[in-house]
């Protein structure tokens, strides 16, 4: 159905006036009914390799050869009206993230039926009634409510989904899904992958699915390519790629992923791959990596030995439902609903759990960046549920938390020097701003960053350095906590185990102790001593990650684990 042949990709970057080549001459196939996945990690032209087959790149700044051939109709050839006919009707797209892809002035309902009004030439009437059908379709619930919905006013679960409905719009012979379930939780992201390939077969549809999740693609693809710095690596059929991976890069994109059956000390990264540090694929798997019952036990007793650090009691976070501003209270979202629990020094306890059941309102709330509305916090001994202002700021220097978003997180217009620079003068440590910029140096290189990275902006960093700033800034008023609110969510799979082996490090040599948020069950195993599950507000169960992944008491727990690609 689509043959690519000697795909070559160059942008222009106009500050340095030179062509950057960002694909370098690959070819690949994809046939009727079959599922391709391209892997591979950010920057590895994945997604403009996929936006070229729709002729989406703007060809004043990008020159594409070699051939697109779609059922031997030459894309690359087409004129602009000629490939808006195929764009959208007989090749369809689902983008990484549905809330930007979605137009927040329209309603949901209104953006699918305006695909169909366009590409099939039918009145809105139709048009609505093929949008409901297809919100039915892709099991959204409630279809004629979500129609008359905005993006804003619904999950990233069911934004996917409005997604696939307009991408199915018009009944595509190929879909190309690139990253659809990468921000998602993965009960969320099961259920997506299921109805993908449930779609797939009803209508005979080709797929490309493109991911930086190993896992993911083995879920979903008949053939795998893998993709580094512009080239093709490797490819072949899934299952050979998945049993027998040939190139070092692959072999590091399968080890580095954590796997709840291992308790390593260290997670492998492709860097070791590639430099020949690690050639077998599972040499990584020795005896001195991995973690004993012994030492685990040793490691326990040592930490429940102590009196706790952190103490939360019968902790509630509620906010109020109105009908209007003046309104009283109909009703409250009980975000967190009282929730006890412990953190010992030195612990890394995981709270795990979907989007909405309280896991950031709760760590927020023990920062007190939200008031909570009823229970206590304790830290170090002391009840922190009321304190002043002025001792919130003292307590701050011994707290600290590390976002989701580290681009988010940073101010643009400072550089990161300035960034960790910047609570060190609020607090006033050191005796003067040699010796704070000195402190900064040291953290630079103490999270693998360089000095001259010091006077460099945010937006020059990648998404794995920006979060090594954050780290950083967090680790620069020597804290004795750490909240680690989604900190690898958003990283490539080698990028988070870079990421996790550092915070592992930090701890050993800092003594920290962190409450490590996260919807990824195997990343959580991996880092935790003790993991927290939470659902709607609540705490469904907790327990060591064995006990946990192995002999979970709750429905809600075992839905989690079930969910976990390649479980």
């Amino acid at each position: 159905m689509l043959n690519v042949s000697n795909l070559k990709i160059d942008f222009y970057n106009r500050d340095e006036k030179s062509w950057f080549n960002a694909v370098k001459t690959i070819s690949f196939n994809v046939k009727e009914g079959t599922v391709l996945g391209i892997v591979g990690e950010s920057g590895s032209g994945k997604s403009v390799t996929s936006f070229s087959i729709m002729r989406l790149h703007d060809e004043r700044s990008a020159k594409i050869s070699g051939e697109i051939d779609f059922e031997d109709i030459s894309l690359l050839n087409l004129s602009s009206n000629e490939i808006r006919q195929i764009r959208g009707n007989q090749i369809s797209m689902i983008f990484q993230e549905p809330m930007t892809s979605l137009n927040p002035v329209f309603t949901c309902g209104e953006q699918v039926a305006e695909a169909i009004i366009l590409h099939q030439k039918t009145d809105k009437k139709t048009a609505k009634e093929r949008t409901i059908a297809l919100f039915n379709e892709v099991q959204l619930p409630r279809p004629e409510k979500i129609f008359d919905s905005y993006p804003h006013q619904i999950s990233g679960g069911q934004k996917q989904r409005v997604m696939i409905a307009m991408a199915l719009s018009c009944n595509p012979k190929l879909l190309i899904a690139d990253e659809p379930t990468t921000a998602l939780d993965v009960t969320v992201q099961k259920t997506i992958l299921e109805l993908l390939l449930k779609l797939k077969e009803e209508r005979n549809m080709a797929m490309i699915f493109i991911s930086h999740d190993l896992g993911v693609i083995n879920e979903i693809a008949d053939e795998v390519a893998v993709m580094y710095k512009g080239k093709i690596v490797e490819q072949g059929p899934s299952k050979v790629i998945f049993n027998n991976p040939t190139h070092p890069y692959t072999k590091g994109l399968l080890a580095c992923r954590p796997s709840p059956a291992l308790k390593l000390k260290r997670l492998p990264v492709v860097a070791d791959f590639l430099t020949g540090k690690i050639e077998d694929a599972n040499a990584h798997l020795n005896d001195k990596n991995q973690i004993t019952e012994q030492e685990i036990t040793t490691r326990r007793n040592g930490l429940y030995s102590k009196s706790s650090l952190l103490k939360v009691s019968e902790l509630c976070t509620w906010y109020p439902i109105k009908n209007g501003f003046f309104s009283k209270a109909k009703d409250y979202v009980k975000a967190v609903d009282s929730i006890s629990f412990e953190v010992f020094p030195g612990e890394t306890l995981g709270l795990v759990g979907e989007s909405g059941c309280g896991k950031t309102t709760l760590g927020r709330t023990i920062l007190r960046l939200i008031q909570p509305t009823s229970g206590n916090i304790y830290f170090d001994g002391n009840d922190i549920t009321n304190i002043d202002k002025t001792a919130l700021r003292k307590l701050r220097k011994d707290i600290q938390i590390i976002f989701q978003d580290p681009y988010a997180s940073l101010n643009p217009k400072l550089t990161i020097g300035q960034s960790i620079l910047e609570p060190l003068i609020v607090h006033n440590l050191f005796n003067n701003d040699v010796e704070r910029k000195q402190n900064v140096l040291e953290l630079l290189l103490k999270v693998g960053l360089k000095e001259e990275h010091y006077n460099r902006y945010p937006h020059e960093f990648s998404g794995g350095q920006r979060q090594r700033v954050v780290i950083a800034r967090a680790l620069a008023l020597k804290p004795k906590f750490i909240i680690c609110d989604e900190s690898v969510s958003a990283l490539d799979v080698s990028v988070q185990a870079q990421v996790l082996n550092l915070l592992k490090d930090l701890q050993s040599e800092f003594g920290l102790t962190y409450i490590f948020i996260s919807h990824d069950l195997a990343v959580v195993k991996h880092i935790s001593d003790r993991i927290l599950v939470m659902n709607k507000g609540k705490i469904e169960e907790e327990g060591s990650p064995e006990d946990i992944f192995y002999a979970p008491k709750a429905a809600y727990t075992k839905k989690l684990i079930d969910a976990i690609p390649g479980s």
